[in-house]
């Protein structure tokens, strides 16, 4: 989470983004996506309940038709996807429990929908597991090894993510593409990242995939803002509002463009309200609690952290939101005890880079500075290259008299602003 103290906005804006908050210069126009923020039914959700609806009923009058439970499970992954309720992914896993429990787990394609509804819950081992089951099957083996690369990847395990990302080389395939971009993003090379990004949305527009085509478009307009060519990340996610009106994700890209680079705060947050009347996610909450704390409105501010909290304690969240969590309760509540219980079940189950630092974070919380210091020259530095990470390693540099180190950091950082958003870009200035 990152909220720190307001800025003086317009020095942040003409020097940090090199930009004003003059209406010239705003990317975010309420003309262009105000017909996508309507509280209305799509046509995606209206089919996953007809569908879900359906296979209920044959289920019930059928209940020996296990292959029945496969479509109950797609319908409620879809659900989860279009609404957000974390109920719908939950029943998803039963089903798919399940249905390989009848079969034995001897289907590699049921056993891999279970392993991607373990993915979505952030359970990668278990994933890794299931994942392994398949590939001794052998049946769609390209299948099972390109969502070992993911997992792999997930895990930390570059060694064998580089392994499976070489037995799945296939530069005409759309998911090879995105695969390499996402290992490009991974090492730090952005612009390599988009180049394969680029030409995996060119394939899903050549196949005419509305699917493929939203999901390039999103995930390219992502890497877009990275770069800080705002007005095309903007523009994508218009064209992926184009062919899905409900899509989330692109809808909350737009408010970050609003906030981020227009420093129009009401605007970014009205966009948020539209969006949680029809998907429900805690991720909202922690975004209108920076706003709101931008906008100086700490109690605004302290509400919404409080609802995000309560929220991500529902039990049906599993393990999702352990490393939001110790960011929280670093950051907002200086709850070192606290926060460390997440990040150690977090280094157990997922010991990547950023999972160590958090760790790291922690003992420079607790001005333990040659520690953290220690945990970030063995696990993280030259591991990641995520700007909330660097911008750590800085601090920590700083904290341990390395200032030249965290100064070629921080100028780096500063060209991240928009990524970061402008309080955590206060913060970078001060480094």
């Amino acid at each position: 989470m990152k909220t720190f103290k307001i800025i003086i906005y317009t020095i942040l804006t003409s020097v940090i983004v090199g930009c004003s908050t003059s209406k010239k210069t705003q990317i975010a126009d309420k003309r262009d996506y105000n017909k996508y923020i309507q509280n209305i039914e799509t046509a995606s959700t209206s089919l996953a309940h007809t569908e879900l609806n359906f296979w209920q009923e044959k289920l019930k009058d059928q209940p020996t038709q296990y292959p029945y439970l496969s479509k109950l499970a797609k319908a409620n992954t879809l659900l989860f996807s279009e609404k957000g309720d974390i109920s719908y992914l939950i029943e998803a896993e039963q089903k798919l429990l399940e249905i390989n429990q009848k079969t034995n787990y001897n289907k590699a394609s049921h056993i891999r929908s279970l392993a991607r509804n373990y993915i979505s819950q952030h359970r990668f081992k278990e994933s890794l597991e299931l994942l392994k089951k398949a590939e001794i099957n052998g049946e769609n083996l390209n299948a099972t090894q390109k969502m070992l690369f993911d997992v792999y990847l997930e895990l930390g395990d570059i060694q064998n993510a580089s392994e499976y990302l070489a037995k799945i080389e296939d530069y005409s395939d759309f998911d090879y593409l995105i695969r390499v971009s996402k290992w490009y993003d991974h090492k730090g090379y952005l612009s390599s990242a988009i180049r394969f990004m680029e030409k995996a949305m060119k394939k899903a527009e050549e196949a005419n995939d509305k699917d493929l085509k939203v999901w390039s478009y999103t995930n390219l307009a992502d890497f877009y803002g990275h770069n800080g060519q705002i007005q095309d990340s903007y523009n994508l996610y218009l064209k992926a509002l184009e062919l899905d009106n409900s899509n989330a994700y692109a809808k909350k890209g737009i408010a970050w463009i609003a906030y981020s680079h227009d420093r129009n705060a009401d605007e970014a947050l009205r966009i948020l309200k539209a969006i949680t009347k029809e998907h429900s996610a805690p991720d909202y909450y922690l975004l209108k609690a920076e706003i709101e704390e931008f906008k100086n409105n700490l109690t605004k501010r302290d509400s919404y952290l409080e609802v995000y909290l309560a929220s991500v304690k529902n039990s049906l969240y599993g393990v999702m939101y352990h490393q939001h969590l110790a960011k929280l309760y670093l950051e907002e509540y200086n709850d070192t005890t606290n926060a460390l219980s997440y990040i150690e079940k977090e280094i157990d189950s997922r010991p990547t880079p950023q999972s160590y630092d958090l760790l790291a974070w922690y003992y420079y919380k607790n001005r333990e500075y040659e520690k953290a210091l220690d945990v970030v020259n063995t696990y993280v530095v030259d591991k990641s290259f995520e700007p909330e990470i660097q911008y750590h390693i800085a601090e920590i540099y700083k904290a341990n008299g390395i200032y030249d180190k965290a100064i070629t950091l921080k100028n780096e950082l500063l060209e991240s602003s928009f990524e970061l958003g402008p309080l955590m870009t206060e913060k970078i200035l001060n480094i």
